[in-house]
Order: structure tokens, then sequence, then C-alpha cells
């Protein structure tokens, strides 16, 4: 179940960020962003102090959200 439910949540996470950062890309592309950007919005939550242990939906989704489009943001200059 855990791996449907980052699948679930790195989609629409990946669409909220693509959609906030103007970027057009695959739904796949979305969904692989939004997972990818979920680990790196987690690792900088968990240096910046952030205990994640009682996070709900919401914060997970924010936290893969704002990764995503730290990965966007970056990826537009290469």
């Amino acid at each position: 179940m855990g791996i449907l439910y980052s699948i679930i949540i790195g989609g629409i996470a990946g669409f909220l960020a693509s959609r906030f950062m103007g970027s057009s890309n695959s739904m796949l592309t979305n969904i692989i962003l939004g997972i990818v950007g979920g680990f790196v919005g987690n690792f900088i939550a968990d240096k910046l102090g952030n205990d994640r242990s009682n996070d709900n939906i919401i914060v997970k989704l924010l936290i893969a959200v704002a990764g995503a489009a730290l990965l966007i943001f970056v990826g537009r200059f290469f």
C-alpha cells in the first residue's frame, strides 16, 4: 500500500507543482517529479528540523509539492 500511496501523492504533487511553476510536462513526468520531489522535500524538511512522524496528508502533499517545484526550478537551468 505504501508504494501505491506514494504514486498517488506523487502524481498529485507533480501535477500541482507543474501548474504552479507553469511547466507543461507529461503525466508520467509529473508523477516522477512528484515522487522524487517528495523525497527531496522530506530531506529538506528533515534538515530544517521538522519531525514528520505525525504529519497529516495535507502536510505531506505540501512538502512533496515544494520538492517537486524545486526540481522543476532547478531543471529549467539544464
